[in-house]
């Protein structure tokens, strides 16, 4: 620290300042401290709140999606089975042949993603190839200037 004398006028304005009230500059230091501590902690319970809000509408919202997919699942399953009725009835066929007609066109479609998601999965590789190179590199690196 520097040691200069301090002027009594000096010393006379500080006292005099804490004597008609107003507040010495670590007082207000610490104010200010203090009230940034309050503003983050506002903001952290209202971050918090909003994150909170945010789950229950996303909650919500699963919900009616998960019942839209189960009214769809089911109004498709019913179209389904309509559908080699009206064949029959169209084309005035043998009551099987509009089910083997269906049937024939679903398992096509079946074999068909099988083979289309069998092709996508051999060609990806979950493993992160990048990051496992880097660490090699460096265990190797490491290894090598130890000794």
């Amino acid at each position: 620290m520097i040691d200069a004398p301090i002027a009594d006028v000096t010393r006379q304005s500080l006292t005099s300042n804490l004597q008609n009230g107003e507040r010495t500059v670590t007082e207000l230091v610490a104010g200010i401290a203090d009230d940034a501590q309050h503003l983050i902690r506002q903001q952290y319970q209202m971050l918090r709140a909003e994150v909170r809000e945010d789950i229950r509408r996303t909650k919500s919202a699963i919900k009616y999606l998960g019942l839209g997919a189960a009214g769809m699942m089911v109004g498709a399953l019913f179209l389904v089975v309509a559908l080699p009725l009206f064949l029959n009835w169209m084309f005035v066929l043998p009551a099987f042949a509009g089910w083997a007609i269906i049937g024939a066109l679903l398992l096509l479609l079946g074999v068909v993603g099988l083979f289309a998601g069998k092709h996508i999965f051999q060609k990806n590789n979950p493993l992160p190839d990048k990051t496992l190179n880097a660490l090699e590199e460096n265990l190797s690196w490491i290894t090598n200037h130890r000794n």
